[in-house]
């Protein structure tokens, strides 16, 4: 092979929905409130308050979010009732638009933001489904003792903005970010300042003890001897963290990059390094947050290149690079990222979302910089204004979208939606689908059997992040909890959230001040395929209740943090859990997919222009990144402009 496989930063550091009305009064209940009062939230779930209420704010709620109730109602009916369509007949709203985009994510907000550039006069209505925009950009705000904290429940981070196409950089630029301010709004030293650390939980459920360990220091023979495992097992992983053994003797270099992409992690530490199956559990996680999936789904090439990195934070639990040297892998292209992991906005990439609605709707937010988008509290009020050239319609599901006429040379596209159990219909003379390919098919039965075949190919992986409200940060500061790596737990990562202080906002700076815990689950079937683990994983965050969650948060940090005095009743003021069945794109994980030549790719037969009809999403471009949302959308806004 002429080069080795370059491993995303989101691999290791990312982790980013139905029983949920018990779960939001339980959230209330047990874990304290933030932003609007106990009775507002209870008018906004039952609707009782709309958009044009001032109290109406999405970000300030806690409890169950990411995909909550109303938004998957009407795609299940699509789904499961085969030919149905909205009741008939559709309330005409009598609007016409130059372009109707289904979807409010970063990929839809961007094309808006293309076609206006272009279309300076256009009428644009952005339908979304959720009750905020930004999709899987999600703020999660908090309050304590009169101040606000900041989280993220979805998209993380500008991951290697040097890696940007020119499109997606552009559009950054041209909203208003400066990367390079991140050099100094990134405490990069704040973990060493507070001692911080990398550490390890084993549960006793998985290894018959609860143990707490910083992983590897002073030495990993200190730290092995340490750990609950079995006398076998802690010399099979003291051996594979620390000896450069070759264990595919007779293999040129290509022969064993091939035997590697095709055979997983597991079996290569059972088969190959003659592993204990206690070392099999103790790296099983450490690929659930960027893949979706334990060592049993992933290769062991991208297993082994994760101990190969030179940022010891990315391992999560998994191999030194010891393991890497000895099959003769060091030296390999692919292992450092080109840029440093600070481009992160305190809500992540909801920021960008929130500046793409400012720069599209002026009146939405105040302010006019990268900065006070932060604290920037947006007026809902304004983002379906009728004077607007671009109209932002949330708690909204499209079920139907075809030419007028049901031909592809027809001229108008109709949109029908639901809002409020009742049906709507607006045209446009053309329409982007910037919501997830999977529910394409359904929204569009017109399009072509090979297309809606190509659009149902893929299975977006279930991802959840829970933010946990902390009266303060002791015991954390105690434990050196920096990043937890629990590899038999509920939750796989807990950690600090990322020391960002932007304009009028600033991190916690003592142990004495509120702060916020990351917590990740994902959710798999090990033995199954990648596709079937999705789609168990999809069924497990669907069906699991926030009281679950809540008993787990509560459960594991007691555990983890006993020792530094954490006393989850007394230290916990709000729970927000951040759950996303259909999460990250689906990347045609190596393991399970065929070399497709690039034009067969589903993703790209499936995102074919049908008539005014153009397909923009992450999906689309098979790339659970930021900078994929954009450039699918400049792509699409491109065809219909053609």
């Amino acid at each position: 092979m002429s080069h080795y496989p370059t491993i995303n930063r989101r691999d290791f550091l990312n982790g980013v929905a139905v029983t949920f009305g018990a779960g939001l009064l339980g959230a209330r209940a047990h874990a304290g409130s933030a932003g609007p009062d106990s009775s507002a939230r209870e008018y906004f779930f039952e609707r009782a308050i709309t958009e044009t209420d001032p109290r109406y704010y999405p970000p300030a709620l806690t409890g169950m979010r990411g995909s909550h109730p109303g938004v998957f109602e009407a795609p299940h009916k699509l789904r499961d009732e085969h030919g149905y369509r909205a009741p008939s007949p559709a309330m005409e709203t009598g609007e016409r638009y130059d372009l109707v985009i289904v979807g409010g994510g970063i990929s839809g907000l961007a094309a808006a933001f293309y076609f206006g550039r272009e279309k300076p006069d256009a009428k644009i209505l952005i339908i979304e489904n959720h009750d905020d925009f930004g999709g899987h950009a999600k703020r999660n705000e908090f309050t304590s003792g009169g101040k606000t904290l900041i989280g993220y429940g979805g998209t993380q981070a500008i991951e290697e903005p040097s890696s940007y196409s020119e499109v997606a950089r552009n559009l950054l630029q041209d909203i208003g970010i400066d990367l390079k301010q991140f050099e100094k709004y990134f405490d990069q030293g704040f973990k060493k300042c507070h001692g911080l650390k990398y550490n390890v939980f084993f549960d006793r459920e998985t290894f018959g003890e609860d143990v707490y360990l910083a992983e590897g220091r002073p030495t990993w023979a200190e730290y092995v001897s340490k750990t609950p495992l079995g006398p076998q097992a802690r010399k099979d992983l003291l051996r594979i963290q620390t000896e450069r053994i070759d264990y595919l003797p007779g293999l040129n270099p290509t022969q064993k990059y091939t035997a590697l992409l095709h055979m997983s992690f597991k079996t290569f530490l059972l088969e190959h390094a003659k592993v204990h199956p206690q070392v099999v559990a103790y790296f099983q996680k450490m690929t659930a947050g960027g893949w979706g999936l334990g060592i049993d789904g992933v290769d062991a090439l991208s297993c082994i290149y994760m101990g190969m990195r030179p940022d010891e934070e990315n391992m999560f639990g998994g191999p030194t690079s010891a393991l890497g040297e000895g099959l003769g892998l060091a030296g390999r292209r692919g292992l450092r990222d080109p840029d440093p992991y600070i481009y992160h906005f305190p809500d992540g990439n909801a920021s960008i979302a929130r500046l793409l609605v400012r720069k599209l709707i002026p009146g939405a937010a105040p302010g006019n910089t990268m900065e006070d988008i932060v604290t920037a509290r947006f007026n809902y009020a304004q983002l379906d204004k009728a004077e607007n050239s671009v109209r932002l319609r949330l708690n909204s599901n499209v079920v139907h979208v075809d030419h007028l006429g049901g031909s592809t040379t027809g001229k108008r596209v109709e949109v029908l939606y639901m809002r409020d159990s009742k049906p709507y219909r607006v045209i446009g003379d053309a329409c982007i689908l910037a919501c997830w390919n999977m529910v394409i098919p359904y929204l569009c039965p017109a399009l072509p059997e090979k297309q809606r075949q190509a659009l149902s190919y893929g299975v977006k992986v279930p991802i959840s992040y829970t933010n946990v409200q902390l009266r303060n940060w002791r015991a954390v500061k105690k434990s050196g909890l920096g990043i937890a790596y629990c590899p038999g737990s509920f939750f796989s990562e807990v950690y600090m959230d990322f020391p960002v202080s932007m304009g009028a906002y600033q991190y916690t700076k003592s142990p004495d001040d509120p702060a916020i815990l990351h917590l990740v689950r994902n959710p798999a079937s090990p033995g199954l395929s990648a596709k079937d683990q999705f789609r168990a994983g999809r069924m497990d965050l669907y069906t699991t209740p926030f009281d679950t969650f809540e008993h787990h948060v509560r459960d594991q940090l007691d555990r983890m943090l006993r020792d530094s005095g954490f006393d989850s009743e007394k230290d916990i003021e709000a729970i927000t859990v951040n759950r996303w069945p259909h999460g990250y794109a689906y990347e045609y994980p190596r393991l399970w997919e065929k070399d497709w030549p690039e034009n067969e790719r589903p993703n790209v037969v499936g995102r074919q222009r049908f008539g005014r009809i153009a397909i923009a999403n992450s999906d689309a471009g098979a790339f659970a990144e930021t900078q994929g949302a954009i450039d699918q959308a400049h792509r699409a806004v491109q065809e219909l402009l053609s």
